[in-house]
């Protein structure tokens, strides 16, 4: 005798519960194992840590864990940049659609605030993403060696974009390498920061620092140029 379909739907819906609660754990597991991955790579560097050591921190008896989710290192360092960096682009993102339809015209200093001050949504305690990314930043030879928009955002590259139209007179191949020491010392100071907060040894608040720093860093990208560099088109 054949069943109904509404003899068959409970059987139905009771296999797809079970699929929802197999991915709610697999998504935990995942999170779980980011999480390890970041605090270890945070303290020992990126390439130092096996990848079983990862999952053994992040409580998984099986040591092919962190392969099944994510299938190798690189696997897992662009899953955690695509997860923390979400965090701080959306922040970014915000800030940039202000500065593009805002009535006053930017700064340079705007730019640079608008890329420092969201990587400052991840000086929380338990946060150790600025310190993973100053080190995968160190390993990868500078900011550039990332590669892909997976690493800096749409935000980043319509930042460089509007620098390039508030400082025509800087050219751009000088502008371009500006730029990336801009980005990296920002990563790299907002990493130490974080460290000596821990560590109780920084005097000054962290708000007077960031503004400290985005003006350093916005001085560097107008400085005048090098007499002498071959970037530097000779004019009469």
């Amino acid at each position: 005798m054949s069943q109904s379909v509404a003899d068959r739907a409970p059987r139905t819906s009771a296999r797809k519960s079970s699929g929802d609660r197999r991915n709610v754990r697999g998504e935990a597991t995942r999170q779980l194992i980011l999480a390890a991955a970041e605090r270890l790579f945070a303290e020992h560097g990126i390439s130092a840590v096996p990848l079983r050591d990862i999952g053994i921190e992040a409580g998984q008896k099986n040591h092919a864990a962190v392969q099944y989710h994510f299938g190798d290192r690189e696997g897992v360092v662009k899953a955690l940049m695509e997860f923390r960096g979400a965090e701080s682009e959306s922040v970014r993102t915000d800030i940039v659609t202000g500065l593009m339809a805002g009535g006053t015209v930017p700064v340079v200093a705007d730019v640079v605030g608008a890329f420092v001050r969201p990587l400052a949504v991840h000086l929380g305690p338990d946060n150790h993403y600025l310190a993973f990314l100053s080190l995968l930043i160190t390993e990868q030879g500078g900011y550039e060696g990332l590669g892909g928009d997976v690493h800096t955002g749409a935000s980043v590259i319509s930042l460089r974009a509007l620098l390039g139209r508030l400082v025509p007179d800087v050219p751009e191949e000088v502008l371009d390498e500006r730029w990336i020491v801009t980005l990296t010392s920002a990563v790299h100071a907002l990493a130490r920061y974080q460290a000596a907060q821990l560590r109780r040894a920084q005097r000054a608040k962290l708000d007077v620092l960031i503004v400290d720093l985005i003006a350093y860093l916005s001085a560097g990208l107008v400085a005048p140029l090098v007499t002498g560099d071959p970037r530097v088109a000779i004019t009469d």
